[in-house]
């Protein structure tokens, strides 16, 4: 009997394309592709019921017990990556179903965060947009006037391996650094020679970018809201390449028109793919935001594509690795 393999998000419709998927084909093993996202359950399980293997993308589909159950004929699932918090790994287990994962090469993210504190900081879009579709009525440096790093202050919620190379970089440009966590000493920031603020509060009121590096849970759901905003400086700017909702997404969307705070450059979001009726969309230069694709480049899904094709063939022979428990 042919088994039925489906590669999930495939967005770009690059799986097939990067890497070498001959070894699963001449297995015997029949792939399908699909590029969207189906967040309704009922529709995803119609989808995805025939399929033994499943290849998914980080967290663009979350995997529940329910989902999981509604799925008899799944017994592997690859995801990249060595942890998703979107996969119940437990459910999994219990069910008898196989979950594997793959490495995660270490500087996309560090250089779409850059990317982006750069690109809200100096109003790259509207300038280059607007320089490439002149009106005579408008000047070419019309734009709201950039802002410098050297001098300036960076506070870093969270100083694990992303923290800690956002400040070396920042450290490069002539910014002073500084970070607070729950779980951050004053030894630890001395380390790697950033500065401990003394609690977030402190951080937000002296920082003019916060770039957020902490992991998802229930005590960092809403970590940034209304409170947090309005201690931040009117001329400061918020970063989020972590997760959506642990900044809460009203409260932003509201100090933003309100003047608050400068601006704010997003990677994530409460919902995604983003809906198009989202009100971050409405709010001009004072965002910049990408489509949760910091991890998107080609060395990334290079390393990505290709081990979980080795995943697979691990697992067809009865020998699966990079087994996540």
């Amino acid at each position: 009997m042919t088994l039925k393999l489906a590669i999930l998000d495939d967005y770009q419709s690059v799986a097939l394309k990067i890497a070498d998927w001959t070894p699963v084909i001449d297995a015997g093993v029949d792939i399908t592709v699909f590029n969207d996202t189906i967040q309704d359950e009922d529709a995803l399980v119609a989808r995805l019921e025939p399929f033994t293997i499943l290849c998914i993308m980080r967290e663009r589909t979350p995997f529940s017990e329910s989902l999981f159950r509604r799925l008899p004929n799944l017994k592997l699932l690859v995801t990249t990556g060595m942890r998703n918090l979107a996969v119940n790994i437990e459910a999994a287990t219990n069910l008898g179903i196989t979950v594997v994962g793959t490495q995660s090469p270490g500087w996309s993210t560090t250089e779409h965060i850059w990317a982006l504190i750069l690109g809200i900081a100096r109003n790259i879009v509207p300038d280059a947009t607007r320089t490439a579709t002149p009106n005579v009525s408008v000047p070419w440096q019309a734009g709201r006037l950039a802002t410098g790093l050297y001098g300036k202050t960076i506070g870093l919620i969270g100083l694990g391996r992303l923290g800690v190379s956002v400040a070396k970089i920042a450290q490069a440009f002539g910014m002073r650094v500084t970070a607070w966590s729950q779980n951050l000493t004053l030894e630890k920031a001395a380390e790697v020679g950033v500065e401990f603020a003394g609690s977030k509060e402190e951080l937000l009121r002296n920082s003019d970018f916060v770039s957020l590096h902490v992991v998802l849970s229930p005590r960092t759901v809403d970590l940034i809201s209304e409170t947090e905003l309005k201690l931040m400086k009117k001329t400061a700017f918020l970063i989020n390449t972590s997760r959506g909702p642990i900044v809460n997404e009203k409260a932003l969307v509201a100090a933003l028109r309100n003047g608050t705070i400068a601006g704010a450059a997003l990677d994530v979001y409460e919902v995604e793919p983003l809906p198009p009726n989202n009100e971050l969309r409405t709010l001009g230069d004072r965002v910049l935001i990408t489509p949760h694709s910091a991890y998107v480049t080609d060395d990334t899904y290079k390393t990505y594509f290709e081990e979980t094709v080795e995943d697979v063939v691990q697992w067809l022979a009865g020998e699966p690795v990079r087994v996540i428990n």
